[in-house]
């Protein structure tokens, strides 16, 4: 268990969720040396080497995992303005944001982002300065630039490729540069030059991406907002989906089963952004307090409105199938601001999940689809000590992941005292 002058912590609570679906401990367990979990369990059964220097911290709510967003975009703004306009900020401007948006989103109690696409190098120059100490972040997942079609989704800062060549090319460039994983426009979405109910590539160039990312040990990940367009991700070998809207290019949304069932069968994972649509609801309902909407307004937030019941059917429909779905935010895309990832897990319990079951997508899932879980995601042994302690139960009430009590990153308490 390690030297007995190590440094200690014995972390103790009413319960304990560790994010692999196992039902709550009461009364449980953390010992961390280090940074990393040495024991957990109960009360009774977790106990520090004789003679250890230990520091105990005891609270009265839960103890889990470190949330695992799986799915943001850092230099996001969240105030809706299109991704178009977000990408006319400068370089310099787009990386102070996503330092503010990392620490938000630390404080908030999520310790691990991936991050879906960003302008140029600016993500990865605030993974620089978070190794320098420069200012605190949760564990950087990137993607760097995102791979899209000529005019396609994110082509204003992706990498434009065109071709099966190009394809390959844009992800060794990208691994060169420093991603951890290649993430893949597969259909279009809302830049306006793309066309989101139709599929992009080709499945010979996903493939080629898909490819060239794997031989090297990286996962790979599209976002898909049609049918055909997840066909083609399937077919190419894709990891993750992200949203997996079943559009098709009429327009009308058809859940296709035998779609759903293939995606359970090949291990891919689903993540279905479903609050980064309701917080576009919230903003037009906010909006309807002052008064009125417009006509154009009222299409708009009546169409808002029937996509998400949709995407309600189609997450059950999904889960039924056996499909792993994952909890990513996708903020601080269009109105959902960074530190709001409780909103997206309890979008979750709306959709059909339990509470348990949405932490557990949120953190020990929501690892493997980042193919991070050897390192964080559940309380276990030899894991990086990466915890959230929360006021309350969120395995009976998931607003509790509101309840932010302490945050501990690599097993050191995060200061939170300049949160604002």
């Amino acid at each position: 268990m390690g030297n007995a002058s190590s440094n200690f912590k014995l972390i103790t609570a009413a319960r304990l969720i560790d994010g692999t679906g196992s039902p709550p401990l009461e009364r449980g367990a953390v010992l961390v040396e280090g940074d990393t979990i040495r024991a957990v369990g109960t009360e009774e059964t977790v106990i520090p080497p004789e003679g250890a220097s230990v520091e105990r911290l005891d609270y009265k709510g839960t103890v889990l995992p470190g949330l695992v967003d799986c799915h943001v975009h850092l230099i996001g703004i969240g105030d809706g303005r299109p991704g178009d306009d977000l990408n006319k900020l400068p370089d310099e401007v787009l990386t102070l944001q996503a330092a503010s948006n990392a620490r938000t989103h630390l404080y908030s109690g999520v310790t691990t982002v991936r991050d879906c696409g960003a302008k140029h190098r600016t993500t990865f120059m605030l993974r620089r300065a978070v190794e320098m100490g420069i200012t605190p972040a949760p564990r950087l997942v990137l993607a760097g630039r995102p791979v899209a079609i000529v005019g396609g989704h994110l082509s204003y800062f992706g990498v434009e490729a065109t071709g099966e060549v190009e394809c390959r090319a844009a992800v060794r460039q990208l691994i060169k540069e420093g991603a951890d994983f290649i993430k893949i426009t597969a259909t279009g979405g809302t830049t306006q030059t793309s066309f989101p109910l139709r599929p992009s590539f080709t499945v010979q160039e996903m493939t080629a991406a898909c490819d060239e990312a794997h031989k090297f040990g990286k996962h790979a990940c599209a976002h898909c907002v049609s049918s055909q367009g997840i066909v083609n991700a399937l077919d190419a070998g894709i990891d993750t989906i992200f949203h997996a809207r079943f559009n098709e290019p009429d327009g009308s949304v058809r859940f296709q089963p035998e779609i759903a069932d293939r995606i359970a069968r090949q291990g891919v994972f689903v993540n279905p952004t479903l609050h980064v649509k309701r917080a576009r609801i919230w903003a037009f309902e906010q909006q309807i307090e002052s008064g009125p909407l417009d006509e154009d307004e009222q299409s708009a937030y009546d169409e808002l409105r029937r996509e998400y019941d949709s995407n309600l059917v189609c997450f059950q429909g999904l889960r039924d199938a056996g499909v792993t779905m994952v909890s990513g935010s996708d903020s601080a895309w269009g109105n959902y601001t960074m530190g709001g990832f409780p909103h997206e897990i309890e979008a979750n319990v709306e959709a059909g999940m339990t509470p348990l079951d949405a932490v557990v997508s949120a953190t020990g899932d929501s690892a493997k689809s980042c193919a991070i879980h050897r390192e964080v995601g559940t309380l276990e042994p030899g894991k990086k000590a990466d915890i959230l302690v929360v006021d309350g139960d969120p395995s009976q009430d998931i607003n509790a992941l509101w309840n932010v009590a302490d945050v501990f990153q690599n097993g050191a308490l995060v200061d939170r005292r300049d949160f604002v």
